[in-house]
């Protein structure tokens, strides 16, 4: 088996050039098949709530709810860096608020956590407690209210906004950060200015590594992301493998002798 990947190790890998391949997962099913693919890391993301729990946002999802997918998908991740979001609410009132909230992500498994923003109080405390920090920078999904929306972010004049903002976040001690939707040249900026590695998702071809939503991978979303790449159609094929089984429970053809005591 080859090595465990650490927050230090991702650090490594970007210093020596090797791009960063990261995914999310909710469960240990899919913790088990993202980490068999031999990504870097793999990311119980607070996108569970739209992708998982049919919320319409990130914004509705709790800690506890984090804390138990946490806890189901690390059973199924060996080797790669195994990262949990901090979810709305849970580390924007104060930085105990935030340590507390991280303390019980890395309870349940967590080896590091993501948070959204330039909480760089926050940030510096997980830190400083022993717990390793991603940023995330761009369009912050926990913001999408004060944004109207899921829109892309750093256009034009606003863009070094965005770079100063991942500095921010890179001075307080977070290992690597999150650029989502945010124009390409801005992220080729950032991961530029930064020494610690950028993830895009939505960001361009620039950054030090990309992280994507498995389901959208996989092809299970039917209506996929202007920034995502269906590597399979795996909706339409469940949908008729289960065709198929519905038809041969009716029609007698299932189960058989082989299925059979």
């Amino acid at each position: 088996m080859a090595d465990k990947i650490t927050a230090p190790l991702i650090r490594e890998k970007h210093r020596k050039g090797e791009k960063i391949a990261c995914l999310t997962a909710y469960d240990a099913v899919f913790g088990h098949l993202a980490d068999a693919s031999g990504a870097d890391v793999i990311l119980v993301g607070d996108s569970l709530g739209n992708v998982v729990l049919g919320y319409s946002s990130t914004v509705p999802v709790t800690l506890d709810e984090m804390v138990n997918h946490t806890r189901s998908t690390r059973v199924g991740v060996k080797r790669a860096l195994f990262v949990s979001d901090l979810p709305f609410g849970t580390y924007q009132s104060s930085v105990a608020q935030s340590v507390d909230s991280a303390v019980a992500l890395a309870k349940a498994g967590a080896e590091a956590v993501k948070l959204e923003g330039e909480y760089t109080d926050q940030i510096a405390a997980i830190v400083k407690s022993g717990l390793p920090v991603m940023g995330h920078v761009g369009m912050t999904p926990q913001s999408v209210n004060l944004f109207g929306g899921f829109k892309v972010q750093g256009k034009g004049s606003s863009g070094q906004s965005v770079v100063d903002a991942a500095l921010r976040v890179q001075d307080a001690g977070a290992f690597a950060i999150v650029l989502e939707l945010i124009p390409a040249e801005v992220a080729q900026q950032i991961t530029e200015a930064l020494e610690i590695p950028t993830i895009g998702i939505g960001g361009g071809i620039h950054c030090s590594g990309q992280i994507q939503v498995i389901h959208d991978v996989l092809g299970l979303n039917p209506k996929p992301m202007k920034h995502a790449r269906q590597y399979m159609k795996a909706h339409d094929a469940i949908i008729a493998a289960l065709s198929q089984y519905t038809e041969d429970v009716r029609t007698g053809q299932f189960p058989g002798k082989d299925n059979s005591f």
